[in-house]
């Protein structure tokens, strides 16, 4: 019982450190949303600029999906998290020193690079040292450490958005204090991003790489001493047996794998789902959510103060995802979640439409952007990382989900760029009811086409897409 426990411990504390890309992911997408006036304000920002100056990252994240996955399975997962650490960090920097709008730009991109990566590799080292029956918990540490970033981002720029009001009431507005917490606060909210992720490039010191990686690269012993860690001395070397077995059923070894009729059908349904749950609304919300609350006539203080209820509710609903996604399954969450998803938005876009005339309170509004929170969190959220880090091939799983990857940064890019020219020429009730809409292609894909994994071993999992291929 205690070496079981001992073995749990390391797995947790493993998948706690990966997951710190998570929380810099979530920090560095959602502190954009406490900036955007101020910003727009100082460098004279019309939509498109203020489009691109959010949606400038998602470039990054796009040029580091690119390579993040590749560039792990040739290098490994520990050195390309370490490298997202770094990227980070100099973001952070980057912005809060920015005299102009390029540098700032330039600064957002090299965090967005650092997003792409983080997004690929930490997910994908927690499935590859994960124990079967709680890899959906283990994996979802990663999206609770985004929606906890979310949060800190939103509660750093409510504090930081007061805590200026005070220093500027006192006449405090000259010196370092003054012009990164006071008159262009938005630097400090900006800049917070390169504490945590200097204990997050520390930390993967402390982390051993991932065991299946070095089977594929043949360095045997050393991954038989960590899955001993993870799984006990008899189950270790079942472990090393079972992902051989694969390696030497597959007949390609590259990226030509992902053409083969199962594995093409795997990628199809990740790029699938990682593209249509972009177009959803849940990163219009996080990005716009002050401007889109000012929209219905809250002041900025309140408007800050809601996305704060946001990103709470976000948290503790993926609390929750984490401890049933392993019981209730993948795609039952998705089927309760996104049905919530489309009847919310479909009562927020009626908001926007008629409250004016009905002078409908505020508070509805929020209640409606709540249980929408909720039932993202707790379905398209909780499982897009869990499904993309264990549908693949061992050998090129970080190739797989680079693509996969790919599609979702450039929906979110598309969605960061798009939604302040959809908010004005559809209004924000046609904006929500195009994001419901597009739930109905989602959900039609989960229903029809994705297996269930929940349970299964990643070699099980594989197996499971080359019985499909061999059936075309």
């Amino acid at each position: 019982m205690s070496e079981k426990s001992d073995q749990l411990r390391y797995v947790i504390w493993l998948s706690l450190v990966a997951s710190l890309g998570g929380f810099l992911f979530g920090y560095d997408t959602a502190v954009i949303s406490g900036t955007v006036d101020q910003v727009s304000s100082q460098f004279s920002l019309d939509d498109i600029t203020k489009g691109w100056y959010v949606g400038c990252a998602l470039v990054g994240s796009i040029g580091g999906v690119l390579f993040a996955g590749t560039l792990s399975d040739k290098i490994g997962r520990k050195i390309v998290m370490l490298l997202s650490a770094v990227l980070f960090s100099l973001s952070g920097i980057g912005c809060m020193i920015s005299s102009n709008i390029t540098q700032l730009v330039v600064a957002r991109i090299i965090g967005g690079i650092g997003i792409g990566v983080a997004s690929v590799v930490s997910p994908l080292y927690i499935a590859e040292i994960s124990i079967p029956g709680i890899r959906g918990r283990l994996v979802s540490l990663y999206q609770l450490a985004i929606t906890v970033g979310f949060l800190g981002a939103y509660l750093a720029n409510y504090g930081l958005q007061q805590h200026s009001e005070i220093l500027i009431e006192k006449g405090l507005t000259t010196g370092f204090q003054g012009k990164y917490f006071a008159t262009e606060v938005w630097r400090g909210m900006l800049g917070l991003e390169s504490l945590p992720a200097l204990m997050f490039f520390v930390s993967l010191f402390l982390i051993p790489e991932s065991p299946r990686w070095l089977i594929v690269r043949t360095r045997e012993v050393k991954a038989l001493s960590i899955l001993k860690r993870i799984f006990g001395k008899e189950e270790a070397g079942n472990q090393i047996l079972n992902v051989k077995k694969l390696i030497a059923e597959e007949t390609v070894s590259d990226w030509r794998m992902l053409l083969q009729p199962g594995f093409r059908l795997a990628l199809f349904i990740g790029v699938a789902l990682a593209m249509l749950g972009q177009f959803m609304g849940v990163n219009a919300v996080l990005y716009y959510g002050p401007s889109i609350f000012r929209e219905s006539g809250l002041s900025s203080g309140d408007s800050l103060f809601y996305q704060v209820l946001v990103g709470l509710v976000n948290m503790l609903t993926t609390v929750l995802a984490l401890a049933i996604i392993d019981k209730v399954g993948r795609k039952k969450l998705v089927y309760w979640g996104v049905s919530g998803m489309i009847v919310t938005l479909i009562f927020i876009g009626i908001y926007f439409a008629s409250g004016t005339k009905l002078n409908l309170p505020h508070i509805l509004l929020l209640i409606f952007f709540l249980l929408y929170i909720f039932c993202c969190a707790i379905s398209i959220c909780a499982v897009i990382f869990v499904l993309l880090s264990e549908m693949y091939p061992v050998k090129v799983r970080g190739s797989a989900m680079s693509v996969a990857g790919l599609s979702l940064w450039i929906g979110t890019y598309l969605i960061g760029q798009l939604t302040p020219v959809m908010l004005t020429g559809l209004t924000p009730a046609g904006t929500f009811w195009l994001f419901a809409l597009m739930c109905i292609p989602y959900i039609m894909i989960v229903w029809k086409l994705l297996p269930e994994t929940t349970g299964k071993s990643l070699e099980e999992i594989e197996e499971i897409w080359i019985m499909k291929g061999k059936k075309h």
